[in-house]
C-alpha cells in the first residue's frame, strides 16, 4: 500500500479495525513473552535551555541544591542500583543547559568540564566501568560528534521527535522558546544517531495540540530514518498529561480512543522491526506494546 493509501486509511477505518489489525501484526512477530532490562535513573541535571508548556523535569536553579549531580552521588545511585539487580543506567538531563545559566557553567567550570556533554562523557565512563551498568543516555539534542563520544561509554541512546510539527513552535504553541524544540533540529539529530549506527529509543507526544495527521508525518518521518539506517528500537507513543504549575495545567488531556488510534497507527506504519510503547492510560492498565 502506498503512503498516500495507508495515510488515507489510517484517518477514516474504524479503530476497532484498525487495532484488530495492528494486533495481529504485533503478534505475527516474535514470541508473546516480553522481557525487559532493570535501569536505575540518574538526573544528571534538571536545568535546560528549553521553556516547554508541559514540562516538569526542568528547574530553575535557585529551585535545586546543584546544578547537576556531583560525580560521588552519581556514583552512589549507580552502586545501590546494581546492588538492586539492575543492568542499565538512564542518564536523563536538560538541553544545553550551560547556553542559559550562569549557574550552569560555574557549576560545570568548578567540576573541571566546559560542557554538559564533557562531563556526561566523563561520569557515564566511570558508571560503566566501576559498577557494570550500561548508560542509555537521553542528553537532547546532539551532534554527530557528541555521538560518538558518548557511544563509547553507553550501549544506547534516545531523544523524542515529540512533534514534527512547525506549527506547534509558533507563538502560543508549547514548544515556543524552546530551540531544542525545532523539528528539523530535533529529526537531524536523530539522523546523526543513525549514522553513528547507536541503537535508539526516540517517540511522539500526544494531545499538545497537533492533529492526526500531523503525529502520522511524526510516523512516516521516524519511519523514513529507520529505513535509511535501522537504528531505531522503540518508538514511544506518550500521552500528555496536565500537570500543576505547568502553562498547560489546564489544557485537555488525548482520549483513550485518541491514544489507541495513535498505537495502532504506530505499528501499522512502522511495522514489526520496531518497538512500540506506550504508557498505560490508568493505573489499571498495563504497558501496551
Amino acid at each position: 500500500m502506498s503512503d498516500h493509501r495507508l495515510r488515507q486509511y489510517l484517518l477514516t477505518a474504524p479503530l476497532a479495525e484498525l487495532t484488530r489489525q495492528s494486533r495481529a501484526l504485533r503478534d505475527s512477530h516474535g514470541a508473546p513473552r516480553l522481557t525487559y532490562s532493570r535501569k536505575v535513573f540518574i538526573p544528571l541535571t534538571q536545568l535546560c535551555r528549553d521553556v516547554c508548556h508541559y514540562c516538569t523535569f526542568a528547574k530553575a536553579p535557585r529551585r535545586l541544591d546543584s546544578a547537576y549531580l556531583p560525580p560521588d552521588e552519581v556514583m552512589e545511585i549507580a552502586r545501590r542500583g546494581a546492588e538492586a539487580g539492575c543492568k542499565e543506567a538512564l542518564f536523563t538531563l536538560g538541553d544545553k543547559p550551560e547556553l542559559r545559566y550562569a549557574a550552569a557553567r560555574k557549576a560545570l567550570a568548578e567540576l573541571g568540564f566546559e560542557t554538559t556533554v564533557d562531563y556526561l562523557e566523563h561520569i557515564a565512563g566511570r558508571v560503566l566501568n566501576e559498577t557494570g551498568l550500561i548508560p542509555h543516555i537521553n542528553a537532547g539534542v546532539l551532534t554527530s560528534q557528541d555521538y560518538a563520544r558518548l557511544r563509547r561509554v553507553s550501549g544506547s541512546m534516545g531523544l523524542m521527535l515529540e512533534s514534527s510539527s512547525q506549527r506547534l513552535c509558533q507563538r502560543g504553541g508549547p514548544h515556543f522558546g524552546s530551540p531544542d524544540k525545532e523539528p528539523a533540529t530535533r529529526l537531524a539529530s536523530i539522523a546523526a544517531a543513525g549514522e553513528a549506527a547507536i541503537p535508539f529509543t526516540t517517540g511522539i507526544l500526544i494531545g499538545i495540540g497537533e492533529t492526526r495527521e500531523e503525529r502520522l508525518d511524526d510516523l512516516f518521518a521516524l519511519r523514513d530514518l529507520h529505513q535509511r539506517h535501522g537504528h531505531l528500537h522503540e518508538v514511544i507513543v506518550q500521552n500528555f498529561r496536565a500537570k500543576p504549575d505547568t502553562v498547560m495545567a489546564d489544557a485537555p488531556e488525548p482520549s483513550e480512543e485518541e491514544l489507541f488510534w495513535t498505537i495502532a497507527a504506530a505499528r501499522l506504519i512502522l511495522g514489526t522491526d520496531i518497538g512500540i510503547q506506550s504508557p498505560p492510560i490508568s493505573t489499571r492498565g498495563g504497558r501496551v506494546r
